[in-house]
């Protein structure tokens, strides 16, 4: 390896990192949609399968819960993205939560392994590079 091979080795194990730190920023707003969207999912779970007067524990974030009680109303208002909510049956809206759970689960998987790829790569270009700097100081 000769020193400007060796400045682009080092140049890339850069990348390396900032494309890993990407990822992991990533996968962290990936797990929170991910949980999330499993509380609608459950929340809305739980409407479909209350009666008309039912008690129920409703999440409203930074695990807190507010009581109220089943209307009887077979309809939600669900977000589907840009700040955009439409108007579901309550099995629509459970049928849509499903998939997105599914689709940010897939996305989550994905972003693992781009990471995982990546830290193999930079395992493996940074011995190499240790390799070089071991051999130039005999």
């Amino acid at each position: 390896m000769n020193d400007d091979e060796l400045r682009q080795a080092l140049s890339t194990l850069d990348v390396y990192k900032m494309q890993m730190d990407t990822l992991a920023q990533q996968v962290q707003i990936f797990q929170q949609a991910l949980e999330e969207s499993v509380r609608a999912r459950e929340t809305m779970r739980a409407f479909l399968n209350a009666k008309e007067g039912d008690d129920l524990l409703i999440p409203v974030g930074a695990s807190s819960f507010v009581a109220a009680k089943a209307t009887g109303s077979d309809k939600a208002i669900v977000g589907i993205g840009s700040r955009i909510s439409v108007e579901k049956s309550l099995d629509d809206a459970v049928a849509y939560l499903e998939d997105t759970v599914k689709e940010i689960s897939e996305a989550l998987r994905r972003a693992g392994e781009s990471i995982t790829e990546t830290e193999t790569r930079a395992r493996d270009l940074s011995m190499a590079v240790q390799h070089e700097y071991q051999r130039r100081q005999q």
